[in-house]
């Protein structure tokens, strides 16, 4: 005899122009650097900077000063965070200092620091734990560095990384507070896509809400905004200011280095005879197809012209405002 059909209780449901709608003044915890409620990650190579933007972010929200002396805080409150490879007195040091910059007392700063030696997201009994301290404190944000010291999961096993995340996911909801985790990169390998440098499975770039990249270029340390519902600024360097150590807005450092576009034609010109594709390599020093790309552009732009026996110059009156 067959037992009775499982009923279910239908899912609740609302027609999406019943949908709440969310004032603008209430989209950012920091206006254009980080969603209100949003979690996502901080990432970069190692000494890029990441702990100090991590405690830049914190220390704004809970004074209520702007980021980088230039992003308004939205929703500014009390901030929860966990350092797991900062003695406790660096952590003040360092928050001393950001204070200071601002012309604030620490005494008066609401970040609360998580003291235990090590916090894993993956153990149930730490996650209640931590469950337990957001209740009592209620933050507006938790900062969480770095992700790889707070489990002992395969960063590369998406199941394992995803469980990790559905939990700090669960206690955004819960609470309604912001989550940033600090994470590693690896090496770029060509690849103009922040997210896909992030340091193991690709469910971490899904993750996030709101991302924040560091990368090293020949300008300088530059940051690299990312939004999953809002435009993006343009990309920002900054710097460890002396004195008081705070991050700091700058002006892109200058870069002399002439482009390979400029070199090949200097090539060219101070030539009388047609350059060969092979001298061209190993004259600049430029692999093949970084070079094959650049001749193409160069002669759809008049600039240059391929022969049987290599590549001339073209006479060009540069036009008002052309470089090359």
């Amino acid at each position: 005899m067959s037992g009775a059909a499982t009923t279910y209780e239908p899912l609740p449901t609302r027609l999406a122009s019943q949908l709440d709608v969310a004032p603008p003044q209430n989209r950012w915890l920091i206006e254009m650097l980080w969603s209100t409620c949003g979690v996502g990650l901080i990432g970069g190579c190692p000494k890029s900077m990441k702990t100090w933007l991590g405690l830049e972010i914190a220390t704004a929200v809970a004074s209520a000063t702007p980021c980088l002396s230039q992003f308004a805080v939205g929703q500014p409150g009390p901030v929860l965070i966990f350092l797991a490879e900062d003695a406790l007195s660096d952590v003040r040091q360092r928050l001393v200092s950001l204070c200071r910059c601002r012309g604030i007392s620490l005494e008066n700063l609401p970040v609360h620091v998580i003291t235990v030696p090590t916090l894993r997201l993956d153990v149930a009994h730490h996650i209640g734990r931590l469950d337990a301290t957001i209740a009592k404190l209620r933050p507006r944000l938790l900062l969480l560095d770095p992700l790889v010291r707070l489990h002992h999961a395969d960063e590369n096993n998406a199941s394992d990384i995803a469980a990790i995340l559905g939990r700090l996911r669960t206690l955004q909801r819960k609470y309604e507070l912001a989550i940033i985790l600090v994470h590693h990169t690896r090496k770029a390998r060509g690849t103009k896509q922040h997210g896909q440098t992030l340091r193991g499975s690709g469910d971490l770039h899904a993750f996030g809400d709101s991302n924040l990249y560091l990368t090293q270029e020949r300008r300088g340390l530059v940051l690299t905004p990312e939004h999953r519902a809002a435009p993006a600024p343009k990309p920002l360097c900054i710097e460890l200011a002396s004195g008081s150590p705070h991050l700091v807005i700058v002006d892109a450092k200058q870069d002399n280095t002439p482009s390979l576009e400029r070199r090949l034609l200097d090539v060219l010109q101070h030539t009388d005879q047609p350059v060969p594709r092979t001298q061209l390599r190993e004259r600049l020093a430029v692999n093949n197809k970084r070079l094959g790309d650049t001749l193409v552009a160069l002669e759809q732009l008049g600039r240059i012209r391929r022969t049987p026996r290599g590549w001339i110059a073209l006479v060009h009156k540069p036009q008002n405002g052309e470089e090359l």
